[in-house]
């Protein structure tokens, strides 16, 4: 999907909101799990309840990862169901990977060619020849990890090196390679007073946004310095619209959930367009 796709449907459904499919077998109904396969259930009925109201979702591999080939066999499933059912809606493989070229290469293949997702987020801590392998791959995006919303990201990410913090020169730096215009960049909510200084280095790109919700980013803030010309933001969202509800209702729950955040997008999108 190209961003111009991306940017249609954004304006189409007056949503930029990416709703994160994080399944964690011990927060889900207990009744689905008499079920062959509760991940992938979950996920379908979560799907079916929301996808008018959202343009992307965003599977963590890791909550797949962690229950062997059960959990990737449901993973597959779920993409598949998207890709098929909602060819329309962008899909993210929050796989966070990145390593030496001939791996990168590897890791690309597995997701945008074994699996078929839109884009994929990737570390830029080794560098350019582990990220152009992602890059090289036509109408898919490769998601830089730039600044990121945990407490941990002040370790590294906001240090200075020679006078400039480092996610300034991950995002300068990153302009500079091969392919560049298939980047996103990850920028946390929790971190929205710096996104003025981010759209600075690049007015022009997609930012995907976590940290609105359960880590407490505010939406307001992020789309007054975020959001640009395009739109140019995808808002996610997980354990608060996934996890809305314990019972049966779950589907419904997240649909009201998902409801009252792209309500709010919509105003913002009103707004922004005067």
């Amino acid at each position: 999907m190209t961003t111009q796709q991306l940017t249609n449907q954004i304006k189409k459904k007056q949503s930029f909101l990416c709703i994160g499919l994080d399944v964690d077998l011990n927060k889900i109904p207990k009744y689905l799990l008499k079920v062959e396969d509760p991940i992938f259930a979950f996920n379908k009925a979560i799907i079916d309840a929301t996808h008018h109201l959202c343009v992307a979702y965003k599977p963590n591999t890791a909550f797949y990862e962690a229950y062997g080939l059960k959990g990737w066999k449901a993973l597959e499933k779920t993409i598949n169901y998207l890709n098929e059912n909602h060819p329309e809606i962008y899909t993210i493989a929050d796989a966070k990977r990145g390593d030496i070229g001939n791996t990168s290469t590897m890791y690309a293949k597995a997701f945008f060619e074994d699996l078929g997702f839109d884009s994929v987020t990737v570390a830029p801590y080794m560098g350019k020849d582990s990220v152009e392998p992602f890059l090289a791959f036509e109408d898919k995006h490769t998601i830089l990890l730039a600044l990121t919303s945990n407490q941990g990201a002040f370790d590294f990410q906001t240090k200075s090196v020679d006078g400039i913090e480092l996610y300034k020169q991950v995002l300068e730096t990153s302009k500079t390679w091969k392919s560049s215009e298939n980047l996103m960049y990850v920028v946390g909510a929790t971190k929205a007073e710096y996104l003025a200084n981010i759209r600075k280095i690049v007015p022009d790109s997609f930012l995907l946004v976590p940290g609105v919700g359960a880590q407490g980013g505010n939406l307001q803030d992020v789309c007054k310095y975020g959001m640009n010309d395009s739109i140019g933001l995808l808002i996610n969202s997980s354990r608060g619209i996934i996890y809305a509800s314990h019972e049966e209702d779950f589907a419904l729950a997240a649909a009201k959930k998902a409801k009252e955040l792209q309500s709010q997008m919509e105003a913002e999108l009103k707004h922004h367009s005067k």
